[in-house]
């Protein structure tokens, strides 16, 4: 058992050398950030109606599945 946890730790220290130091650069600005934020405020613009029709679209075949098995 000394031997598999030796084994690992082995195999997972040199991993800890590679890692990133977290500090990391961003050069883009404002409008950038805003730009993006735009680009998320017209996907999810997108996605809300796109779900309501699904929901109405199952919810009509459900019904139908009803109105055809009785």
């Amino acid at each position: 058992m000394k031997t598999l946890i030796n084994t690992i730790v082995a195999a997972l220290a040199p991993a800890a050398a590679f890692a990133a130091s977290g500090a990391r650069e961003d050069n883009s600005g404002i409008f950038s950030t805003i730009f993006l934020g735009l680009c998320a405020l017209i996907v999810v613009g997108q996605l809300v109606p796109a779900v309501m029709m699904m929901l109405g679209m199952a919810k009509g075949f459900r019904k139908e599945a009803k109105t055809n098995a009785a």
